[in-house]
């Protein structure tokens, strides 16, 4: 049976993921899996799920430092059908060991964080970008607000998300702005009759400043052990 991570010391924890383990191509290879049912609007840039819509289930899934597969989305997809998600959902993917994720809340903000930082390096650098993906070494993001926004919100509290890992990188002394891979997910709560759909999720905003921190936060406690 999967293990549940330690939950917040305080408070309802919006981010539970089950902790997964398997063998694939000789390796033991770990991953997270967030089911928080119906009611939740995700955007992602994720290769699987990835945009903006209703999603049931996050994957965070470790895979091998040699990874050669060509076909991700479906590869996540097999991963979470295997562990009994059902409906649609979010699938990234990373070779730094998941179960060091890092954890953190602000003011009803949650973030869970992996951090792979061994292929890392500025966003614009020199020459064309390469074709095809490039060398799995990835920080992944996962966030939960409690409350709604608008699509121009999510879209927002992606670059908020970004902005303060960026932050959390610098500060840790990392010479780089993330990696070639970096993926985010953002959810909140789907729009419902009566409820407040907040337009807004900047850095200054009262949820965005309260995402800003929590990445910011779960960014630095999963580098050390990846730096």
């Amino acid at each position: 049976m999967p293990a549940l991570l330690p939950p917040p010391r305080t408070g309802s924890p919006l981010l539970n993921p089950e902790r997964l383990t398997r063998e694939e191509d000789g390796e033991r290879l770990h991953a997270l899996l967030w089911r928080p049912g119906p009611g939740w609007r995700m955007v992602s840039s994720a290769v699987l799920g990835g945009g903006i819509a209703e999603r049931a289930w996050v994957l965070n899934a470790q895979v091998s430092h040699g990874y050669r597969r060509t076909d991700p989305a479906r590869h996540l997809a097999g991963l979470a059908r295997a562990a009994g998600a059902g409906g649609p959902g979010v699938g990234l993917m990373t070779a730094a060991d998941v179960s060091a994720a890092g954890h953190a809340r602000d003011g009803g903000v949650e973030a869970v964080v992996t951090a792979g930082v061994s292929v890392r390096g500025w966003a614009a650098s020199p020459g064309e970008g390469a074709a095809g993906a490039a060398a799995v070494g990835t920080i992944n993001i996962v966030a939960a607000l409690p409350v709604a926004l608008s699509d121009a919100a999510l879209v927002n509290a992606v670059t908020t998300a970004t902005e303060a890992k960026v932050q959390a990188l610098l500060e840790a002394g990392l010479d780089c702005s993330g990696t070639p891979t970096d993926a985010v997910c953002v959810a909140a709560r789907a729009p419902r009759a009566g409820t407040e759909v907040h337009s807004f999720a900047g850095p200054r905003s009262e949820w965005g400043a309260r995402l800003a921190r929590a990445v910011h936060r779960a960014v630095g406690a999963a580098l050390p052990a990846r730096a």
